[in-house]
């Protein structure tokens, strides 16, 4: 009844009245129920956490790992500190009381992918989906080009099917709209030197953090970015994408009863 994506997931049920779900392709370190459970709060109606790629074998997986690390997790982190926490379904962990006054598991199938219902559901509570002091790691291994592309496209559907006023700001995410303004109101010297306070300042970030390694990993920044604006325009298409071979669109979702 919720989103088939909870297939290749794990969910943990105790009987202290907590549900922690778990994205099976995470690398779980030891006290990884301790570091979610650290999150709690009167305020929080649900942690979660962004993955950060590692171990990428090829240009295409490291290419999959600059969008995930410096990108998407650097955003998601930045929405945290300034108070506007959104769920990633790599790991979900909810009060098992808080969750079933509102529909249970099945309440989550009810937007295209559970993280975005459950942004939904635990904003409409007036709580707050906080995130864990450190995100958790995601071996990548093996990826095509048009792997990623697939993936990155099907995420901004999401993205648009669930918060489109959001998503319409998406089209300024990257350096392309930046170096365009400073090329236009400078020139090329200007628009160069712009560019290298830009990468410099990730790329500082991406190596402090291990989230990438010196050499093609910090390139694939650059290519990223190039991509970013044709993935935000093929995600306006249609809300249809496919999973696993399952196709899904927002008409097929489950709906609760009344």
């Amino acid at each position: 009844h919720y989103p088939l994506r909870r297939q290749r997931q794990m969910c943990i049920r105790d009987r202290g009245g907590v549900i922690v779900m778990a994205d099976s392709n995470l690398l779980l370190p030891p006290d990884y129920l301790w570091q979610v459970l650290a999150a709690r709060g009167a305020d929080v109606g649900l942690v979660s956490s962004p993955p950060v790629g590692i171990r990428p074998n090829g240009a295409w997986a490291e290419l999959e790992c600059a969008f995930l690390n410096s990108n998407q997790a650097r955003l998601q982190l930045l929405a945290d500190t300034l108070g506007f926490g959104f769920a990633q379904g790599k790991t979900l962990m909810w009060e098992r009381e808080f969750l079933d006054a509102r529909g249970g598991l099945a309440a989550l199938g009810q937007r295209l992918a559970e993280d975005v219902a459950a942004t939904k559901l635990v904003r409409g509570a007036g709580k707050r989906v906080a995130l864990t002091q450190r995100p958790f790691a995601q071996p990548i291994g093996r990826r095509s080009l048009g792997q990623v592309w697939a993936r990155q496209v099907r995420w901004a559907k999401v993205r648009r099917e669930g918060f489109a006023g959001l998503y319409s700001g998406e089209v300024l995410n990257g350096s392309v709209p930046v170096l365009m303004a400073a090329a236009l109101a400078g020139g090329p010297a200007v628009a160069a030197a712009v560019a290298l306070v830009w990468y410099g300042a990730e790329a500082a970030l991406a190596l402090s953090c291990g989230w990438a390694k010196p050499g093609r990993a910090l390139l694939m920044l650059v290519l990223r970015d190039a991509m970013l604006p044709a993935v935000w325009a093929a995600g306006w298409a249609n809300t249809r994408i496919e999973w696993r071979g399952n196709a899904m669109a927002p008409g097929a979702l489950h709906k609760l009863p009344g």
